[in-house]
């Protein structure tokens, strides 16, 4: 498995298509319900026309009954007292109003539960789960408002497609079907005239797809943008405020919406002129009908009611299922945007998985190795080169550099967040990528430089990693990091809500919670990503203090630039751009002229001064 797989190739229209259509299949008992309640919808609405055109053409000719009994539906005997033929007509239209207001109800309530409920759900999670899966290279190459704006907006696009494409296109053929019979029967001559302007209709749609679909595409690039700003601007309110940014973020958010708002006229420009061309044909065929089809009935050649009135009503519903398949068309393409965009995540390699058949060996020792590791977060970008280095069960390992020396990419291959371009890491002579994922990340603990934190209890963000901790190991795991005294001090402990990120801890505090989380699973390798960067020297004085207990027993890599955590490693691996320059404990490398002596003389030289 290649270590950059990041993206899947450019899925075309055709098989994003194909793949709704898929989708739709799977669905296809709850779609064929929906489907029939639609069809018994349209043979009633029809059923209305029909008998309004009957009842019309029974009241011309009541007078004589002779004239007016041809006209009777079949439910009504042809004996019938012409006052209460009209009170027969009148109910039947009342019964078929109804049944049609209690089949829409219906099809409102199962369109609810399966269009907006089981595949909008299922789709986001199936998304989810996937983002679960993926490797740290998709999130490096995908901006989080991105993600977001496809889990909830995108995640319609399947709903889009089933409820106002495949379904709305199959009531469109049968009512057009039911219509076209009708009104064939009554004439053809003037069916045929009332049409002539459906090829003008047609024509227009397609005209109006074409021009549409690649501005919903960018639509949805500039709403990512968008989203992505405006959550960075929440994230980094403090930023904004301390600089005094307000005035500027302002104008770049107007920026973002101006964006979409040209984008958007664009797309309105083409509806504003496509619908009233719609209606105005559709205006125009109505014309054609009141003139010819008045000029019929003066004739003779067809009745009043069951020829002109009916066949208006029916040449209007006609005429809106032309103009709503425009709107078909409409969403076809908002659809195939968005599950475009859906569908590349679900394609997207995980690139770090579990490899097939995959077998715990049981408890780590802690024995890592490093051999010939080179690795590169993008191409061409290398990041580390050539790591050779073997860290012995139980011992602390710091690893020194400057910014950028590739500090925290050399941590991050231990637990698999990434995998090397060439070389192997091994875990007691397992290469990583040989183990189970979740068993591998299960005994690596981890502390970094910037700790998330829930919204959720204390307790709850400690046993993160393992919800079913009992109350005692809680607040072991938090003795050890040095966290329990502060914990009971809050007016509810452990049960105190934390706000988003643990906004209402300070940063030591934080980092003890973050450490504690790690120390909760008993790790046999524990990674400690410059863990005490962001807090003052008295808090990370008490904070290395703990870790002494939580680093016992267990291979222990700390990122470290403080001579004091550097003098208690059992080995330094000194990192130059990428490359390891030097190995060997705090007295070896004071005794060598290198670069670890002179960045200490330099450190020591400047808490003199």
């Amino acid at each position: 498995m290649s270590a950059h797989a990041d993206h899947p190739p450019a899925e075309g229209r055709d098989q994003t298509l194909r793949r709704l259509l898929g989708i739709a299949w799977s669905y296809r008992a709850d779609c064929l319900q929906l489907l029939s309640l639609q069809l018994l919808l349209v043979f009633l609405t029809v059923g209305v026309f029909a008998l309004t055109g009957i009842a019309i053409d029974y009241l011309r000719h009541c007078s004589d009954p002779a004239v007016a009994a041809p006209h009777l539906p079949f439910f009504i005997p042809q004996d019938t007292a012409a006052a209460s033929v009209v009170w027969w007509l009148a109910g039947g239209i009342l019964v078929s109003a109804l049944l049609r207001a209690t089949l829409a109800f219906i099809f409102g309530l199962i369109s609810v539960r399966f269009l907006h409920g089981r595949i909008v759900f299922n789709l986001r999670a199936q998304v989810f789960a996937k983002l679960q899966q993926l490797s740290f290279r998709f999130f490096d190459s995908n901006a989080s408002g991105s993600i977001i704006n496809r889990v909830t907006s995108d995640a319609h696009a399947v709903r889009i497609f089933i409820e106002g494409v495949l379904l709305q296109l199959a009531i469109i053929a049968v009512t057009l079907i039911a219509c076209s019979i009708y009104m064939f029967r009554t004439d053809w001559r003037l069916t045929l005239a009332c049409l002539t302007v459906l090829p003008f209709q047609a024509w227009f749609a397609i005209r109006f797809s074409n021009k549409v679909r690649p501005a919903y595409e960018e639509n949805r690039d500039l709403m990512d943008r968008m989203v992505l700003g405006f959550s960075e601007n929440v994230q980094g309110i403090q930023v904004v405020k301390g600089f005094s940014l307000e005035p500027r973020i302002m104008e770049r958010f107007k920026g973002w919406t101006q964006a979409i708002r040209t984008q958007k006229r664009k797309v309105f420009g083409e509806v504003a002129l496509f619908w009233p061309t719609i209606d105005g044909l559709n205006r125009l065929s109505m014309a054609i009908l009141i003139g010819y089809g008045g000029w019929m009935v003066s004739r003779g050649e067809i009745s009043l009611g069951t020829g002109l009135v009916a066949f208006a009503g029916l040449l209007q519903l006609f005429s809106a299922q032309v103009t709503t398949l425009a709107a078909v068309v409409d969403n076809a393409q908002v659809s195939l945007a968005g599950a475009k965009r859906i569908f590349e995540i679900l394609d997207t390699d995980p690139g770090v998985a579990s490899p097939p058949g995959a077998r715990s060996p049981g408890r780590f020792l802690g024995k890592i190795c490093f051999e010939n590791v080179t690795f590169e977060f993008k191409d061409n970008n290398t990041v580390l080169r050539d790591i050779n280095f073997v860290a012995q069960p139980g011992q602390r390992i710091a690893i020194a550099g400057a910014t950028g020396a590739g500090k925290s990419a050399l941590l991050s291959l231990i637990p698999r967040f990434y995998d090397p371009r060439t070389g192997s890491v091994t875990l007691d002579g397992h290469d990583v990528r040989t183990l189970p994922l979740a068993e591998l990340r299960r005994q690596v603990g981890m502390v970094f430089q910037e700790n998330f934190l829930f919204s959720n209890t204390i307790a709850a963000n400690i046993a993160f990693g393992h919800p079913d901790a009992s109350q005692e190991r809680i607040e072991r795991a938090a003795r050890i990091a040095g966290a329990h005294a502060f914990i009971i001090a809050l007016p509810e402990g452990y049960e105190t809500h934390l706000g988003e990120g643990g906004v209402n801890l300070s940063g030591g505090q934080r980092q003890r919670l973050a450490i504690a989380r790690a120390l909760l699973l008993e790790p046999t390798v524990l990674l400690l990503d410059d863990p005490t960067s962001a807090i003052d020297p008295e808090t990370e004085k008490e904070i290395m203090e703990a870790m002494e207990s939580a680093m016992e027993g267990r291979t222990t890599f700390i990122v470290a630039h403080r001579l004091s955590t550097l003098r208690r490693a059992d080995l330094i691996l000194v990192l130059d751009h990428g490359r390891l320059i030097q190995t060997g404990t705090h007295a070896e490398l004071m005794e060598q002229d290198g670069h670890y002596r002179r960045a200490i003389l330099i450190q020591s030289e400047g808490e003199t001064a």
